[in-house]
């Protein structure tokens, strides 16, 4: 499985952390519209550039306004250094370097991960390099977030020191993350989970800050569960150790192969959830909605397929999400979830003759051409699989910039009639070839 390194940003207030993370999670927009599911608020997205992909974090968006600079700082240095692969320290260039940037430069570096510095703001003013080479971090770049100034040299500069290939060691381990909002059974289920197995291989220390980890044997194979801290609303975020819950959840996705999205049967379908159920699908994780405290709803005969549409109807993005009911309580379906995560993992693995795959395609162009932009007429000429755990599929054309974003809809959704893709995301790149 492919990890996404991260990379966090960091630094004093007003130096334009937020407007820089915007800039550089914009080259990377669909031509027409962002895709349902995403959020236009996100203080954590996938950024695509030059062949690479890596999540990036604005940690400006996890803390509050009042909270005090020195605990705050050094809350997104350590969280950062836990997470991330490479830290990015800003400062204004139409500010002199005050002593929390020294310290922000000083903790950073500290920290023994690849640092990088932007000076931002530069259609403010022009900055004199020498004056920030003293903060120690040797490679600098100049930006305008405001006028989209440096933000490739900056992409490039991150990408170039970033590792090329980020695999598990271990391709055989089921990786399961339980994800969602605090209080809604998540450790409950992890506890439960764990111990309906009577091999426990290992537990992992932890505390409820960290990942809590337990790998058992199910059926013969290592399953290795993750359990983290909630994610709560942003203006519920408290100071202390829920505050950066945020950039752990997404450490977790990130390592997972398949997610649980952990949602209370009498509080569910949140935008919150919705929100977190985008980060997993934008990650290209399988992903399984699980309703807990079931035991805890009166129920008649047809309350589970009401409470199903009615979820499904708040996830139309993820159409192909499984749905499973559960209690820890009375350990109803609790066994089930894993043979529900193997499944999926199988699904993640499959390959497909390129051949087969071409076939599948012209039916598909047959039925449906291709609809453009701007005049221009994309031609889809041949398709093959890239790639596993996601399934990863390539399509070869011509104007392929220029292909209508419900095409590409359609393309999935066809190729979901037509293979068994349940509970995981698919990924399609397209590429030029004349």
């Amino acid at each position: 499985m492919k990890k996404l390194p991260i990379v966090a940003i960091v630094g004093r207030s007003n130096v334009g952390k937020s407007s820089l993370f915007n800039r550089m999670i914009a080259r990377q927009e669909a031509v027409v519209a962002r895709e349902e599911g995403t959020t236009r608020d996100a203080i954590h997205r996938i950024v695509q550039h030059n062949e690479h992909s890596f999540w990036l974090v604005d940690t400006a968006g996890l803390k509050r306004p009042e909270d005090d600079f020195e605990a705050t700082i050094q809350e997104q240095i350590n969280e950062a250094t836990l997470a991330s692969e490479l830290i990015v320290v800003v400062v204004a260039a139409d500010a002199q370097l005050t002593d929390e940037d020294r310290r922000v430069a000083k903790m950073a570096l500290k920290s023994k991960k690849p640092v990088v510095l932007v000076v931002n703001k530069i259609d403010l003013k022009s900055s004199d390099v020498a004056q920030y080479e003293r903060l120690g971090i040797k490679q600098i770049y100049q930006t305008s977030a405001a006028q989209a100034r440096g933000i490739d040299d900056l992409l490039d500069g991150i990408t170039s020191q970033l590792p090329e290939k980020h695999y598990e060691e271990d391709e055989q381990r089921l990786r399961i993350g339980l994800i969602g909002r605090p209080n809604v059974g998540k450790s409950y289920l992890f506890n439960t989970l764990a111990k309906k197995q009577q091999a426990i291989v290992a537990d992992l220390a932890g505390t409820t800050r960290d990942i809590n980890r337990s790998i058992v044997m199910y059926h013969g194979r290592e399953i290795e569960l993750m359990d983290t801290a909630g994610i709560r609303k942003s203006g519920k975020i408290e100071v202390g150790i829920e505050k950066f819950s945020v950039l752990r959840s997404v450490h977790a996705i990130n390592e997972s192969d398949v997610c649980m999205l952990v949602m209370d049967v009498n509080e569910h379908s949140t935008k919150l959830d919705q929100k977190i159920a985008g980060m997993i699908k934008e990650a290209n994780k399988g992903l399984i909605i699980v309703m807990s405290k079931w035991d805890s709803l009166e129920k008649d005969p047809f309350t589970r397929d009401e409470v199903a549409k009615s979820v499904m109807r708040e996830f139309p993005f993820i159409p192909w999400a499984s749905l499973i009911f559960t209690s820890a309580v009375t350990g109803q379906n609790v066994t089930k979830l894993f043979d529900l995560a193997v499944e999926i993992d199988e699904r993640r693995r499959q390959s497909f003759k390129t051949a087969e795959l071409n076939r599948w395609l012209e039916d598909q162009i047959a039925k449906h051409p291709p609809a453009g932009l701007k005049n221009k007429h994309p031609k889809l000429r041949y398709m093959t699989q890239t790639g596993t755990r996601p399934p990863q599929f390539t399509l070869f054309g011509t104007s392929m910039p220029f292909l209508h974003w419900s095409y590409k809809r359609y393309l999935e959704k066809e190729l979901r009639a037509t293979y068994n893709f349940e509970g995981t995301a698919i990924e399609f790149k397209f590429r030029e070839k004349e």
